[in-house]
């Protein structure tokens, strides 16, 4: 009895000791396996731009110029101009001296990363980029964003052309087709990679031209109150000689207006 005891004590810590030395052998595989992926992420190789000979700070850059190595990305960190990135060198002015066979950084580039140089680079040339406040309505329930395109509508309250001495709220179309640059801070190109901000915004940024801004800082500045009309962006269709809007022009066109909603937008046949 006393052997049988004996047996299955030695079997039962066996076992154990079996247990605790797999659990041991798994945790330091596990182990390995996190410093193996450390180590590949810490010298992982990629291929930057360097230039082919020693270059004077205050040179253009040419094909010629530029050429490519590789460096471990632990040791060039974000600032090293990427292969994929070699048409932003063309033609750029350089503001350090960079030597032979060296990784080029966007910090001995004038200009810098032209990713990160703000909006300014997206206007057209001979357009202004100009902000305007809109609430939540006025631009179409926030479902305005960058690169939509819209008409600007002005309400104001004017001299009434029947009584003089009284004011009248008038709302006329004040343009048409309008790019949109942003909402809020959210541009086109935070979109795309990823750092918008959401949420509501009050004010939206349109590209227009010198004339148009001045135009619609003026309003603004009379307390005009401005709304946006999302168009779609395959319709490029002007409207011409859009009328002012007062009550007495709702009026006497509210009915007319229904009737050609019905036969011509919804194809209704009266």
């Amino acid at each position: 009895m006393k052997t049988q005891i004996i047996l299955i004590l030695a079997v039962v810590v066996g076992l154990l000791a079996a247990v605790l030395t797999n659990s041991y052998l798994s945790s330091k595989d596990d182990e390995v396996v996190r410093m193996k992926r450390s180590l590949q992420k810490k010298y992982t190789e990629i291929n930057v731009l360097c230039v082919k000979r020693d270059i004077p700070s205050g040179t253009v850059l040419s094909r010629e110029d530029i050429g490519v190595i590789s460096a471990f990305e632990n040791a060039v960190g974000d600032h090293a101009i990427l292969e994929n990135d070699y048409h932003y060198l063309l033609g750029r002015k350089t503001v350090n001296k960079l030597q032979k066979a060296k990784p080029i950084f966007w910090s001995d580039i004038e200009g810098g990363n032209p990713e990160t140089r703000g909006l300014a680079r997206d206007i057209k040339t001979g357009r202004r980029a100009i902000s305007i406040n809109v609430s939540g309505a006025a631009s179409v329930s926030g479902m305005v964003r960058p690169n939509d395109h819209v008409d600007v509508l002005g309400t104001f309250s004017f001299p009434s052309k029947t009584a003089p001495d009284k004011m009248e709220l008038v709302t006329l179309t004040m343009l048409q087709d309008v790019l949109v640059l942003a909402t809020g801070r959210d541009t086109a190109k935070s979109q795309l990679i990823g750092e918008t901000r959401g949420g509501t915004y009050t004010s939206v940024t349109l590209e227009v031209t010198p004339r148009e801004a001045e135009m619609l800082v003026f309003a603004e500045q009379i307390k005009g109150r401005l709304s946006l009309a999302l168009r779609n962006p395959d319709d490029v269709n002007y409207e011409k000689s859009l009328p002012r809007v007062d009550f007495q022009k709702i009026q006497d066109e509210i009915e007319e207006l229904n009737k050609y909603r019905q036969s011509q937008l919804l194809h209704k046949v009266q």
